[in-house]
């Protein structure tokens, strides 16, 4: 019921967009976890989440409008837009928009929620040719056409670059592997009670189809996943989040209806144990012939 009261208001989008998304290649069996609903909730300080049950979409609010960090798949644009409206703040007021990794399950969207609001989209310059077609250029997913509609890049990011807005400071971490331009993002947020350092995590999963010796799209892509891996190891933060809600076990730290509760999101013991798991799998997959 909700996409239903909600799709006219992409209408424009759609109709400007539809003869380009005819051509979009289509991945069956995705989980439907990926466009459940899940309510909106503040995480901490000025930062919100308003993604779908599975895949993670982070809002940070500022006085001078806010930034938008991932959309997940192509129908979640209205879910997002009724999270944004529910939490109290508007859609035209997102001025920048941001990804974890230019994969269609995380800027699927992306096209639609950047022509309704007017944002620029910063990307990590080793993904922006991926963002700019639709896909299609990534090194293990593409070569069979986009997956997505294709977002130019407004500016190109780079390791530590810093993106300001409102007296908010987001630093992006160059953390390739996964795809050329994964990146995390470190934020911090202030409540009535302190300042907290927030990790957005692109955690390091490795995809079947990768071979870690080399591929024909990404010849260091190897060498790329152990200087993720050890970089991430050596990450401060306070609390922690990810492109995935299962990554930083989401369901098992908030439910809907749950008071304000930053401090759930600390875990580092949970991070240190979801790298080494990926440690493991990395090492795993370069051992096997």
């Amino acid at each position: 019921m909700l996409f239903k009261r909600l799709l006219p208001v992409f209408f424009a989008v759609a109709v400007s967009c539809s003869a380009y998304a005819q051509k979009l290649v289509r991945l069956p069996n995705l989980d439907k976890e990926w466009s459940q609903d899940y309510p909106p909730f503040r995480i901490a300080g000025n930062l919100y989440y308003v993604g779908t049950y599975e895949l993670a979409a982070y809002l940070v609010a500022t006085p001078q409008g806010h930034v938008l960090i991932n959309t997940g798949l192509d129908d979640s644009a209205p879910l997002i837009r009724a999270h944004v409206e529910k939490l109290g703040f508007k859609i035209k007021d997102i001025k920048i928009l941001l990804t974890n990794q230019a994969h269609f399950d995380h800027v699927g969207a992306m096209a639609a929620i950047k022509e309704a609001s007017g944002a620029q989209m910063m990307v990590s310059a080793k993904d922006a040719p991926s963002m700019a077609d639709g896909g299609n250029s990534d090194y293990v997913m593409g070569g069979k056409g986009p997956m997505f509609l294709p977002v130019k890049a407004g500016r190109l990011l780079h390791d530590r670059d810093t993106i300001q807005l409102g007296g908010t400071a987001i630093v992006m971490l160059d953390h390739p592997g996964h795809t050329r331009g994964s990146c995390s993002f470190l934020i911090d947020v202030k409540d009535e009670r302190q300042t907290y350092r927030v990790l957005i995590a692109n955690m390091p999963s490795i995809l079947d189809e990768t071979k870690l010796a080399g591929m024909p799209g990404y010849p260091e892509v190897g060498k790329d996943y152990a200087y993720t891996l050890k970089a991430m190891k050596g990450l401060q933060f306070d609390l922690w989040l990810a492109a995935h809600a299962s990554q930083f076990r989401l369901h098992k730290k908030h439910q809907p209806g749950d008071a304000y509760q930053p401090e759930v999101f600390k875990d580092r013991a949970g991070y240190d144990a979801a790298l080494e798991a990926l440690t493991k799998a990395y090492q795993k997959k370069l051992n096997d012939k």
